[in-house]
Order: C-alpha cells, then structure tokens, then sequence
C-alpha cells in the first residue's frame, strides 16, 4: 500500500519518526514524506531529520510563515498536486498543525481517506487555532488513532464512530524511549556551566502568549524575579515580538537568564530531564516534561493533556505573574514534589504506537478494496 505522510513543523517530525522507522521494515508498505515547510523549508529542518536519521521527503512544498488561511491554502494547492502525483491509498496526518488540517482536508476534497495520529485531544478552547485544526481534521478522518483513553472519550462524546477510534498510544513517547541514551549523553549541562536541578527551562511559542502583550509581560515580568537560573531556548517568531514589545533587552541584561538560540532535539530534552522545573505553553514539552520526571507549569488556561495535570505532574497558571511565582516556590520549596511516573501509570504508553498504526493502515486498505 501507498500512504501519504504530511508534516511540517518540529513535533511532527517527532511525532512521525517511529512510523517512518517502523514502515522501512516493512516489505509492500510505502511512506511518502511530504514537507510542507510550515515552520521551517526543508533546509533549515534538516537538522531534525539528521538527528533522528530520517529520509529526505519526496515532496518539499516549502510554502513558509504567513497567515492561517493564507499558509493554509497555499498548503492545500501544492498538497492537491503532490497526492494527484503520488496516489496515495491514506493520508497520514500527525498533530493539530495547519498542515495538518491542509493534508486531511484536501485529502477528503480528493475522495481519499484520511488517518489522524494524536486523535480526540482537546482543550475546549476554540480560540486556540490547534483545537480547530483538530476537532476538523478528525471530522474528516476514516481512521482515528489516539494516545489515550481520555481522548478516545472525546471522540465519543462528538459522535465518531467507536469502529473508527483507535487507541494506539503516543509515538513521541517512542521517540523518548528509543532515543534515551542519545538524550542522557548530550553535553548541554558542559555546554551551558549548568548543574542539574538547579535551573528552570522555559519556552514561549503560541500565539495567545505571544501576540498578547499584556499576556507576554506578565510572563516574561514573572521569570525575571525568578532568582533561579532560566535557560529559554526562543522561538524566532517570539523572539521578533519581544523586540517589538522592549522585553528582549530586559531578558539579555537579566542576571538570571540565558537566552538560547532553538537547540536540537536531543539536546532540548536533555535540558528538561535535568531541569528542575519546566516552564512551558508547548503541548509537546508538556508531555515530554510528565516522561521525564520534571514538574511542569503550563503557561495556558487550559491543556489538551489533562492526564498529567490529574496525575500532579502539571500545574496550569495561564500569564498570571502571582500564579507563576507560586507555582515555581511550590515546586522548589516542596520536598513532595516528585512525579515518579513508571510505564504503568503513563497513560500514553499503550505499547508499539507505530506499529500498531502501520497494522491498522494496512487492514484498512485491504478492507477498502475489498
């Protein structure tokens, strides 16, 4: 069978590696890679690739920042022409991106089936421009695949079909696991002058921080009282509305700030296994903080991964600066503060994400044809 992978941005390069890995094995299984370019063209992501020893993408639509309809639609043009092309039997799509949106629905416009990975999560917040991207994208899905029970629920509740919900669990979690040693034995605490447990990671991306200033000081106000040390990789796009809002400079001349460049992905999570604390509005880093064992505070009003707040390994904050400090005392100042979560109690390992993907790929092509 032929099936059509669409990705664009870093987690869905993440995401996607243990599907690629586990479909070379397979004889008569073909994955086509299509890079959309959504955050980065495929130049300036081959980094990711490299690191996680992934082929080249067949396709390289390379269409770039713009707006949401915007990025959207030139994604769904070149998409049409790539799948006219390829002929794909599925549409594999990862994530809530707006890649991913533009893969399911030309796909769906294409009469061609369409299968979500990281299916039914939710915040129920549809300001947030994720959560339409995925409550559409799974409502025109044929197949479903989720990383836990709770959003195999959601799915439910919208009315999908239970014979098209698959409970798969979560490939980044695979990604983790199967790249551990590379993580432990990266040099970022050499690197840095950093020792563990003594530092706060931060990062700072989506648009509801970012693009509101008041939100964004209240923020940034917060970590600069922290007499703690805050290492914050920042995103490019973050980094140009800190210029523009004067914060940057605040952040360079901060006695307890470095400021980083985005770094490798191993390199990332070698900083938050050893961090004692996680600051973050990543859905992603979130989830990879719960895995690690390094308390997480979620700079949002709500998350799609409730597990790990019901698990006591989260905490949500929003931009609030009075919440944010507390937050940060609780977890130095609590001894109690420890996660310890062991496969058992990880409620996104279901076991063999990928190759349970790749099996319902192919029972469901045979069936199609039939």
């Amino acid at each position: 069978m032929r099936v059509a992978l669409v990705i664009g941005t870093r987690p869905q390069i993440i995401k996607s590696a243990p599907i690629i890995h586990a479909a070379s094995g397979r004889p008569g299984f073909n994955l086509d890679v299509i890079h959309t370019g959504q955050h980065y063209d495929y130049e300036m992501s081959r980094e990711f690739f490299n690191e996680l020893s992934l082929p080249d993408p067949v396709v390289n639509l390379g269409v770039g920042s713009g707006s949401h309809g915007w990025q959207t639609a030139q994604m769904m043009v070149g998409l049409e022409k790539a799948y006219a092309e390829l002929k794909p039997d599925v549409v594999l799509v990862p994530g809530d991106t707006n890649s991913t949106l533009a893969g399911a629905l030309t796909a769906a416009k294409m009469r061609i089936p369409v299968a979500h990975v990281e299916a039914g999560a939710r915040s129920f917040d549809m300001r947030m421009p994720e959560e339409v991207n995925r409550r559409l994208t799974d409502h025109c899905s044929s197949l479903l695949f989720t990383v836990s029970e709770n959003c195999s629920r959601n799915l439910l509740k919208e009315g999908i079909p239970e014979e098209a919900i698959r409970l798969v669990g979560d490939t980044m979690y695979e990604s983790v696991v199967a790249h551990m040693p590379d993580i432990e034995n990266d040099g970022a605490l050499r690197d840095y002058g950093l020792v563990p447990k003594s530092y706060a990671v931060l990062t700072l991306h989506r648009a509801e921080n970012v693009d509101d200033s008041v939100r964004l000081w209240g923020i940034i106000g917060a970590i600069l009282d922290e007499d703690m040390t805050i290492v914050y990789p920042c995103h490019p796009r973050t980094k140009a509305q800190l210029e523009r809002t004067g914060l940057l400079g605040d952040l360079k001349s901060a006695g307890n700030v470095q400021l980083l460049e985005p770094v490798p992905y191993f390199r990332m999570l070698n900083l938050v296994r050893n961090a004692r604390v996680v600051l973050t509005d990543s859905g992603g880093v979130q989830k990879e903080a719960f895995w690690l064992n390094t308390p997480c505070i979620t700079l949002r009003d709500n998350t799609e991964w409730t597990e790990t707040v019901d698990m006591g390994a989260n905490i949500l904050v929003g931009s609030n600066p009075m919440l944010i400090r507390q937050a940060i005392a609780n977890v130095l100042h609590e001894e109690n503060f420890k996660i310890g979560i062991s496969q058992a109690s990880n409620p996104y390992n279901v076991g063999g994400a990928a190759n349970k993907i790749l099996d319902y790929l192919t029972c469901f092509s045979a069936s199609v044809e039939k």
